[in-house]
C-alpha cells in the first residue's frame, strides 16, 4: 500500500528542515547548486603574484619629505614624446568645443 502524496510531502518538508535544505516540491530551478559551491575568488586571487613596489610608489612616499628622485625611464619616455612632437608624430590636441572639431571645419 502506497503512502498518500501529502504524507510524502510532509516527510520531505521535515527532512529538509532537519538537514538545512531548501524545500522545493515543484522542482523549480533556484540556483542552490551554484550557491552551495565554495567561492572561487580567493583561489583566483592567490594565482596572481602580489604587486611589487614600483619606483613611482617610492617617489610618492618621499615627496612629503621634500625629497625628489630621478627616474631615468620616465625621463627617457618624456624625451621620446618631445622628439615625436617635433616630428609631428605626437598625439593630437584635444578639441575643447564643437567648433574646433574636424567635422565642423569641413562644413564651413
Amino acid at each position: 500500500m502506497a503512502a498518500p502524496y501529502s504524507r510524502i510531502l510532509d516527510l520531505a518538508k521535515v527532512q529538509c528542515r532537519i538537514f538545512s535544505l531548501n524545500f522545493n516540491p515543484q522542482r523549480l530551478r533556484l540556483g542552490n547548486k551554484v550557491l552551495r559551491q565554495r567561492l572561487r575568488g580567493p583561489t583566483l586571487a592567490e594565482w596572481y603574484p602580489k604587486k611589487a613596489v614600483s619606483f613611482r610608489d617610492l617617489q610618492d612616499s618621499y615627496k612629503p619629505l621634500g625629497l625628489t628622485m630621478f627616474d631615468e625611464a620616465e625621463d627617457d619616455r618624456e624625451e621620446a614624446i618631445q622628439i615625436a612632437k617635433l616630428r609631428g608624430k605626437g598625439r593630437p590636441k584635444k578639441k575643447r568645443t564643437a567648433a574646433e572639431s574636424r567635422s565642423a571645419k569641413k562644413k564651413k
